[in-house]
């Protein structure tokens, strides 16, 4: 139980990890097309996120693979249930990716607007798709005793799952200004300011409808009824949301995005700790639900990978510190001059 429980929290974590730091750069792909006014800013937002975005979605891959190694069944479940949302958030990944690479390979005004309009297709849907899935989870997914979900990708389009999904696009596209206007100059930086600012009384707004449409339709908040001292996670995001006002108005950018980074992990872990134990809920049967119980490999497969996993994370987070410290500055024109730059 308490191999399974280490892994469920580490999975928890892991998505949480992979929200706060490709949020930021799928944020940033969302609003390309409506505050870049230019060229150089077009390619200031991708330089902005060129050197990380592809680092960010190793977090991605790595929740995927926990949620194989560590919970097989569940996966199986999640994956065959959710094919078509799931092949639509990878093609989308994919598409994006391929824009930060073609877009520079023809001199061409339309070239590039079309890769323009990739890139953005490419980060508003996974923003969106993730935002369903997730909600979806937790307010419960139709699975029999076979393990089959019996509904489609149409049904996860409820009305929950499309405010989950609007929420986070929300919470990314305020990530992603924050983290523009610590990468930016001029007029460029001042509307991704502004635009953050602007887009905070929404997330309070989505935030807030969201908790309260979650205490009407998930069990969500019953873990934190029976253990109040659970509470202190919602009670640090929210503390996290409201701090994240302040230091924009102060322009305090570097302090606003960790605000940010910080909400966006408590809102994931909050979430995860109001599924505990179950990973995917059956709203069918409670007793149809994958848990960490009936989903877990092995006590000796949890094992290893738990020894691996305290070897290897470390070095995946040494050099991601590595990484965003050599490329914490500003984007100016003599980086976009770079031979190298997007």
């Amino acid at each position: 139980m308490i191999l399974e429980t280490i892994w469920f929290l580490l999975w928890g974590l892991l998505w949480a990890i992979y929200f706060m730091l490709d949020g930021f750069d799928l944020g940033m792909g969302t609003l390309l097309p409506f505050i870049a006014k230019n060229e150089t800013e077009r390619r200031t937002i991708y330089n902005a996120a060129g050197p990380f975005w592809d680092g960010n979605e190793v977090w991605l891959i790595t929740a995927g693979g926990v949620t194989f190694a560590a919970f097989p069944a569940a996966y199986a479940v999640l994956f065959s249930g959710m094919y078509a949302a799931m092949f639509l958030l990878l093609f989308a990944l994919i598409l994006r990716g391929v824009s930060f690479e073609f877009r520079s390979k023809v001199d061409s005004q339309a070239w590039r607007r079309v890769w323009d309009v990739c890139h953005f297709v490419g980060s508003f849907a996974p923003a969106l798709l993730l935002g369903v899935a997730f909600a979806n989870i937790f307010r419960g997914i139709p699975i029999d005793a076979q393990g089959v979900n019996q509904e489609g990708l149409l049904q996860l389009l409820n009305p929950y799952g499309l405010l989950g999904g609007v929420v986070f696009v929300v919470l990314f596209v305020q990530h992603g200004a924050i983290w523009l206007a610590i990468k930016s100059q001029g007029s460029l930086h001042d509307r991704a300011r502004a635009t953050a600012i602007k887009t905070w009384p929404i997330a309070v707004l989505g935030t807030v409808l969201f908790l309260a449409y979650t205490a009407v339709d998930t069990m969500l908040f019953n873990n934190y009824l029976e253990n109040p001292l659970l509470l202190a996670i919602p009670a640090g995001t929210v503390v996290a949301l409201v701090g994240i006002r302040p230091a924009l108005g102060a322009g305090q950018m570097v302090r606003a995005w960790v605000g940010s980074a910080a909400f966006i992990v408590g809102v994931t872990m909050f979430g995860v700790v109001g599924l505990f134990p179950a990973l995917l809920p059956s709203s069918l049967n409670p007793g149809w639900s994958m848990t960490i119980y009936n989903s877990a490999s092995s006590p000796l497969t949890l094992k290893i990978m738990l020894g691996v996993a305290l070897v290897m994370v470390p070095v995946v987070i040494g050099y991601q510190f590595w990484v965003y410290r050599n490329f914490s500055h500003k984007i100016t024109d003599e980086h976009l001059d770079y031979e190298e730059a997007y």
